[in-house]
This record gives C-alpha cells, sequence and structure tokens, in this order.
C-alpha cells in the first residue's frame, strides 16, 4: 500500500484549510496537502458564474464583516475589495421591515413614532413578557421583545430553520440576532463590511498559490484515512462525530437546499435579501448582485429551503448536543497530542462567521508555529 505522505494533512479546503496551508507554507515553509472531498476549494464561500456570466454564491450569501483589523489586513493581500452594503428586509404582511429589529421596525409595525431611546424602551418595557431567566429561545425573544414581534418575525421562521419548536433551542442561538434601539439599516453590526472584488473563490484561489501546497479534490478523507502518514501535523475540519466513528452517537446537523433561478432583469428585489418568517417553505430569497455590483442585463435569484438531510451547514444548539460534543471534546485533546488539530464550523460544532472562523484559524496557526519551533529547538540540541 503506498503511503500519502505531506509535512502537513489538511482536511477541506474550506477557508480554514486554505489559511492555514497559506501560513504553514509560507511562514514554516512546510508541504501541505489539502484533502477536499467536493470538486471545489473555498467550502461554503465558494462562488463561480453560470451561464450568463453572473457571480453567484452556491451555498448561500455570505456577508463578510471585520471586528478585527488584522483579519482584514491577512485577507488584503489575497483581494481588493468593494463596499459591503448587506441590507436586509423581512418580509411581515406584505411589508418590509428592516431586519435585525430596529427602531424603524418597531415604528412601522406598531405605527408608532418615538421621539428618542427613553420612548422605546417604555414602550418595549410594556410589551415583554416578564421571564427572569430565559432558558430557551422563546423565553428569550419574548423576555425581550415581548409576544407581538416574537409571533411575527421570529416563532415561524425558527421553526423552519431549525425544524423544531424554539422551545427546544437554546436561548444562546436567539441571542446571536441583535436588537437595536438606533436605525442602523444595516445587516451586521460591524462597521468594516466588505465583499472580495472578484468573489471569495478568487480570493482563497490566490491564497494556496505557492508551491508548497497541493489540492486533491474530489477525494474522501475516510477512504484513504489508513494511508496518510503526515510528519508534523493534520488539520481537519470536518465533523467530529464522524472522525471518531460516531462513538457516542451522532450531532445534529440542519442542512439547506439551494433553488437558483435567472431572470433577464436587472434587479428583481430592492435589498439583497428577504426573509419570510410566515410563508412559503423557504425563509429567505437572495439576489446577490446588490453586493457583487455586477452590471448585466441578467441577475439570479436564489431560495433557501432548510432541511435535516444534506451536508452539514448549521449545528443544532439544544442540550443533547451540547452534552454529546462535549464528551468528543474529550477525543479532540487526546487527539491534540498525536498532533491533530480540530477546526472550523463543522470541527468545532459552533456557528462563525466567516471573519471569526479565519480569525480562529490564524489564531491555531500562532500554536502550531510555537510548536513548530519548539520541534526544531529539541533536534537541533542534540
Amino acid at each position: 500500500m503506498k503511503m500519502i505522505e505531506s509535512d502537513v494533512i489538511i482536511v477541506g479546503a474550506g477557508p480554514v484549510g486554505c489559511v492555514l496551508a497559506n501560513k504553514i507554507s509560507e511562514d514554516l515553509k512546510l508541504n501541505c496537502l489539502i484533502l477536499e472531498k467536493r470538486n471545489h476549494i473555498a467550502g461554503n464561500c465558494y462562488d463561480t458564474y453560470n451561464s450568463k456570466g453572473l457571480l453567484y454564491h452556491k451555498y448561500g450569501p455570505h456577508y463578510l464583516r471585520f471586528k478585527n483589523r488584522n483579519t482584514l489586513k491577512y485577507l488584503s493581500k489575497f483581494t481588493k475589495w468593494i463596499p459591503g452594503n448587506y441590507i436586509v428586509k423581512s418580509v411581515v404582511d406584505n411589508k418590509l421591515y428592516p431586519i435585525p429589529i430596529n427602531l424603524e421596525t418597531l415604528e412601522n409595525f406598531f405605527n408608532k413614532k418615538f421621539r428618542n431611546k427613553k420612548e422605546v424602551l417604555a414602550f418595549i418595557n410594556k410589551k415583554k413578557v416578564k421571564i427572569k431567566n430565559p432558558k430557551n429561545f422563546e423565553e428569550y425573544v419574548l423576555s425581550k421583545l415581548g409576544k407581538e414581534i416574537y409571533e411575527k418575525f421570529y416563532k415561524n421562521y425558527t421553526i423552519k430553520q431549525w425544524g423544531m419548536s424554539p422551545k427546544r433551542l437554546s436561548k444562546e442561538l436567539a441571542g446571536r440576532l441583535p436588537i437595536r434601539m438606533n436605525r442602523n439599516p444595516y445587516y451586521v453590526k460591524e462597521k468594516l463590511r466588505f465583499m472580495p472584488k472578484k468573489g471569495f473563490t478568487n480570493m482563497f484561489s490566490n491564497m494556496v498559490k505557492n508551491k508548497r501546497i497541493k489540492i486533491r479534490l474530489n477525494c474522501d478523507f475516510y477512504k484513504i484515512k489508513k494511508e496518510i502518514k503526515y510528519n508534523n501535523f493534520l488539520i481537519y475540519t470536518g465533523e467530529p462525530d464522524r472522525y471518531f466513528n460516531y462513538k457516542y452517537g451522532k450531532l445534529d446537523w440542519r442542512s439547506l437546499i439551494f433553488k437558483f433561478n435567472t431572470y433577464k432583469k436587472k434587479k428583481i428585489q430592492k435589498f439583497v435579501q428577504y426573509n419570510y418568517p410566515n410563508e412559503h417553505k423557504f425563509t429567505r430569497t437572495v439576489e446577490i448582485k446588490h453586493v457583487t455590483k455586477q452590471k448585466s442585463n441578467y441577475t439570479v435569484i436564489s431560495k433557501e429551503f432548510p432541511t435535516s438531510k444534506g451536508e452539514p451547514y448549521y449545528p443544532i444548539s439544544n442540550k443533547r448536543n451540547v452534552s454529546l460534543f462535549k464528551k468528543y471534546q474529550k477525543l479532540i485533546l487526546k487527539e491534540n497530542k498525536k498532533n491533530v488539530f480540530f477546526e472550523g464550523r463543522l470541527a468545532k460544532y459552533k456557528y462563525f462567521n466567516t471573519d471569526e472562523v479565519i480569525e480562529s484559524a490564524l489564531n491555531l496557526f500562532k500554536k502550531l508555529k510555537i510548536m513548530h519551533k519548539t520541534k526544531k529547538r529539541c533536534k537541533n540540541s542534540y
């Protein structure tokens, strides 16, 4: 049996795999082999062109924002930028409302004008359901915004998205949805909002242009696992339960089915994304042209249908899965001692924004760099 050998083996050519291959090959001068089961790099950030020459996001919209300027500085080596003006609306009773919930949403929904923050807080305090210690998603939103907003904007969207009652989801999941007492119209609160000028795939392709990096596409790690030999590190970006052959059982994931339609129109929607909490089986429609800024007589609209089957997209944060993942974390710590490291949204069973997952990968690299230098010093001391 011929061994597949490299200094570093990386399972997955998504953002984590590309970032770590870039840093390890450039800074540590080690050879990296990336194994990717899909026929492309960039993971769920993958974007490509359709028959009309329109760039679209194959696995849903990726709205890049930055909390950390160093992450932006790092990515700027591989792409130029265009502004990321992400404005999202929620369609409720055939009207468009800003989402996340902000002052304008509240004014339009309740048909009321607020002169200042004090007024809106006093109004919402009367609407809130008094729950001292919210225990789940539903209780958290009710305690923050009251029953009317919960019923119209959150409840049914959450049921569609997660396939279960909001009562069974953690309150931390609801905490990811900001509630604003201002008129900020943007989907994300960060001021550093950008879109790679030539797309995500182009940016990640530039990242892995190094002779020390080899990529095998259409390559299933599990089919060749026994043939793999890494001299320094193995970095795994897939599902943790699968890696351990489901020793403690399967973690739950939500997946998505995307349906794309091309229209001979410059634009169809007024904004990049419309959420549909109450109507339709799909959760949202996205016209990514609003943020890619392409000039064309055609446009692409995607619809997202959440499902329990298919590629893992979103970890389901509830008591069962949190408890189960803690068991797998103990096994992961043992693998760390063998220089096997788990990184990314799937491997850590945690939702990350794109900037967060890149920042996390860069932090792992700092750790690997120290380990590599220590190893070299030990070798040289003999």
